[in-house]
């Protein structure tokens, strides 16, 4: 790695971009390289650019996810670092975004000096979490007989969004039993008999968005 570090835009809001570069080039050794408005050029640039940090949103609207557009970026020998800069502090986003390789994770209204110290952290190959996040993490530790699973949070987040247990089948390819069975350890987990409390719960402690939003 050059002595500046490189750092990859990633977010579909031209005003966020354009403010987190303001902010970022003020900062001694960083240099943008490059913006993408979408996820998929950001997966494009991460590969063609030389880049040391990208800073990923999570929503991009249609099309790739910023988690999965992490996958893609992570997986790749010598890859960049992603920093995952986002309005979300969901289970469901924060696990789906370290599982797919996320060094960091960190919400929009950090303090610039919070962000410069996060990228830094990032480009040296440290995990660089939000202390919400951080803080959520280790509530999910210390409490693993109560907490959701990866699988169940997303089986939970589809039922959110009005999916059916068929149509959840099919979206995550496994059998209507599995599914049924993945809700029953919700509601044991969560402490509710039905799918309308399974859901106002989670997404009361913050375990996956209302409605998918």
């Amino acid at each position: 790695m050059t002595d500046a570090i490189r750092l990859l835009l990633a977010d579909d809001h031209p005003v966020v971009r354009r403010g987190l570069r303001a902010v970022l080039e003020t900062e001694p050794g960083f240099t943008v390289v490059a913006e993408a408005a979408t996820a998929e050029q950001a997966v494009a640039l991460a590969a063609s650019e030389a880049v040391d940090v990208v800073l990923m949103d999570l929503q991009f609207g249609p099309g790739m996810h910023g988690a999965a557009a992490t996958a893609a970026i992570t997986a790749r020998a010598g890859a960049p670092r992603v920093l995952i800069l986002t309005t979300y502090d969901t289970d469901a986003d924060i696990l789906a975004a370290i599982e797919a390789g996320a060094t960091g994770y960190l919400l929009k209204d950090a303090p610039p000096e919070e962000l410069a110290a996060a990228v830094r952290t990032a480009a040296a190959g440290d995990s660089a979490l939000a202390a919400t996040v951080a803080n959520r993490l280790m509530a999910r530790m210390r409490t693993p007989g109560t907490a959701l699973s990866r699988r169940e949070i997303e089986v939970l987040q589809l039922v959110a969004d009005g999916l059916s247990n068929q149509q959840i089948s099919k979206r995550l390819h496994l059998s209507q039993a599995t599914v049924k069975s993945h809700l029953v350890h919700v509601y044991t987990k969560l402490g509710v008999d039905s799918r309308t409390a399974a859901v106002a719960a989670a997404t009361d402690r913050g375990v996956i968005r209302r409605f998918g939003i």
